[in-house]
């Protein structure tokens, strides 16, 4: 039987991403993601946990209020906190990031590149 886990967003960080280390050693990159919903006054929160090289990438260029897409798929971890409760936390592992829009100390361009640059 098929399956599907595939999710694509559209928003601006909420904070910054922060780097931390496994038990094993790699890196693992965190941040929140704020969706805004067409013609509503609020917004879906996020979570995005990204691995390895883009992870990296995410911690170098992105800071809070960037404009990104990501796309993944979700993940959901279960624990159980000191008084045996189970808590569940879903969030979504990136795959893909891509910037859409630019730094402030950016110079925009203003001429059009030719085919083939």
């Amino acid at each position: 039987m098929p399956a599907l886990n595939n999710v694509q967003l559209i928003g601006n960080l909420g904070k910054d991403p922060e780097t931390r280390f496994t038990p094993t050693g790699k890196k693992v990159c965190h941040f929140t993601l704020a969706v805004n919903r067409r013609g509503a006054s609020e917004a879906d929160w996020f979570t995005i946990e990204v691995w390895d090289k883009l992870g990296e990438i995410c911690q170098q260029y992105l800071t809070k209020g960037r404009l990104v897409y990501i796309a993944g798929r979700l993940k959901t971890d279960k624990w159980q906190d000191d008084k045996g409760e189970t808590h569940y936390k879903t969030l979504v592992v990136a795959r893909e990031m891509q910037m859409l829009d630019r730094k402030a100390e950016e110079p925009e361009e203003t001429g059009e590149a030719e085919a083939g640059e």
